[in-house]
């Protein structure tokens, strides 16, 4: 039962009343479920082992997740291995800075304190049998490769001089012959010398005009006009020679000489030119040969050079590294 009491204390106020009365209600009464097979025994494995289906999921999930399982163990594996390797690593540098700390240490302890500016040495840099050897070599190639260059042009020019002082010398040398070949052919010329003195043949014929036939020709014409008049004719024989030769056999005897002193002076100079051949030779040979050895010993030096600049960058490197570890 419901009543409404309105306008009690200025504000609405619902009541309700409830009144007991037994014979309204409807009794449901209690039922108890009893089962036959408890839930804890539909659950066990001996069931799941009995079932088929069941088995043939297990199967199925144990085929599925077994490579995953070995992938996974095969990752930790690795990862392991490269946490020990770190880990070992790690300890060793541990290791290694407490060795150098205490080391260190022993020795700081045995210095005096006491030390005053009288006391310390002078620094003296004394470099390795390495570096000095690597001074050397770049040194020593930079001299034999300016050296070379200059010893080339050198003994370029000195072949070259030599040269042209073999051609001055054999052409000379042919030239002598060719001169006193003429003035002995002009001497022991029929009569000759018997008509003039020996030193005008010899001014006569030089250098110039020994090779040329007219100056011969003109010379035995000049005597024959002026030695050979009146009874010198018959007396004399190289104006005897002159009146009975005709003037074409007189020509071709004259000729002859010019032409035999030009080759007499050709064959000294060939004479010459053989003989300083080999010496010649045997001079650019050496030229040569001492070029190659200076070329070879700045090659040698250089390649000595570089390998030791090549092992200090080396030391150098791992002493970078060995400071670093320390200071990490």
């Amino acid at each position: 039962m419901k009543v409404h009491y309105i306008n009690i204390l200025l504000f609405s106020l619902p009541l309700n009343i409830l009144e007991h009365n037994p014979w309204n209600h409807y009794m449901k009464p209690h039922t108890y479920t009893n089962r036959s097979l408890c839930e804890c025994e539909l659950y066990e494995l001996a069931n799941y082992d009995n079932d088929p289906q069941m088995k043939e999921v297990m199967e199925n999930f144990i085929k599925q997740t077994q490579p995953r399982f070995e992938e996974y163990d095969e990752r930790m594996k690795t990862t392991r291995q490269k946490c020990k390797d770190k880990c070992d690593k790690e300890i060793q540098k541990i290791i290694l800075k407490d060795k150098l700390e205490k080391q260190m240490a022993q020795q700081l302890t045995t210095l005096d304190p006491n030390i005053t500016t009288e006391d310390i040495p002078t620094c003296i840099c004394e470099k390795s049998l390495a570096d000095k050897t690597e001074k050397f070599c770049l040194n020593c190639g930079k001299t034999m490769g300016g050296v070379a260059p200059g010893w080339g042009l050198v003994s370029g020019l000195g072949y070259v001089g030599w040269t042209n002082y073999v051609t001055q010398t054999a052409l000379q040398k042919g030239i002598e012959e060719g001169v006193k070949y003429g003035i002995q052919e002009l001497k022991y010329f029929p009569g000759l010398s018997g008509l003039i003195k020996f030193s005008e043949i010899k001014n006569l014929i030089n250098h110039t005009n020994y090779a040329n036939r007219m100056t011969y020709i003109t010379f035995v014409k000049s005597v024959n006009s002026t030695k050979c008049v009146d009874k010198a004719v018959k007396e004399n024989a190289f104006c005897n020679y002159l009146f009975i030769s005709n003037e074409n056999a007189l020509s071709q005897r004259v000729s002859g000489i010019a032409k035999n002193a030009a080759d007499m002076a050709k064959h000294a100079e060939t004479e010459v030119l053989n003989a300083s051949a080999s010496s010649l030779t045997t001079f650019s040979n050496a030229i040569i040969a001492s070029i190659v050895a200076i070329v070879v010993i700045v090659l040698v030096m250089v390649i000595i050079y570089l390998i030791l600049r090549y092992l200090r960058k080396k030391k150098m490197k791992k002493k970078l590294e060995y400071i670093k570890l320390l200071k990490e």
